[in-house]
């Protein structure tokens, strides 16, 4: 069975770094064998959550979303690090899908990314994001990528331009497929 990644980025930004990985990394996770479904989070317009909200029932774009989780083995989050966090239209998904009976989260696996031009690359972001995820049952990869000087980091083909990291990439999206394939088995 081949492993269906549900992939978006935390960047509303069409020219986002963080938008430029997320497409880098898909191509890796394809060349690795996998069956990439890329989103793009501006369309599904969600309101900020609220119970009373949830009580009329949930919004279209929510359950579109649920629907999208549940058709896939894993999702593939690439994000920004805002204040030392995630952004909130990230918190925002999680957060109405939360709300879900059975969890559609539960049992998938994640990859967690970030670009950042900073010189930590978005990971604190990162590590603020796995709590959520796996508390809603996401068995998250115990290795992140974080793209530190991403506005360099691009070669003019959107590859990265240093080999090492390009090595690096390769080498997560191979193993991230390959767990997600063990687990379909």
């Amino acid at each position: 069975m081949v492993a269906k990644i549900l992939a978006f980025s935390g960047s509303l930004r069409a020219a986002s770094v963080n938008r430029k990985l997320l497409k880098l990394a898909a191509s890796e996770l394809r060349e690795a064998g996998a069956e990439v479904t890329i989103i793009d989070l501006n369309d599904y317009e969600l309101p900020f959550y609220n119970q009373e909200l949830q009580d009329g029932g949930f919004p279209e774009a929510s359950d579109k979303l649920r629907e999208l989780v549940e058709a896939h083995d894993a999702v593939l989050i690439v994000t920004p690090e805002y204040n030392f966090s995630f952004p909130a239209v990230v918190k925002n998904v999680l957060d109405w899908l939360s709300r879900y009976r059975p969890q559609p989260f539960g049992g998938k696996h994640g990859l967690l990314m970030s670009a950042s031009p900073g010189f930590v690359g978005g990971n604190r972001g990162l590590w603020a994001l796995r709590v959520p995820l796996e508390c809603m049952g996401v068995h998250v990869h115990p290795n992140m990528f974080s793209l530190a000087q991403a506005n360099k980091a691009f070669a003019d083909d959107g590859t990265l331009a240093e080999d090492a990291l390009s090595a690096r990439l390769k080498s997560l999206a191979g193993d991230f497929v390959s767990r997600v394939d063990k687990a379909n088995a």
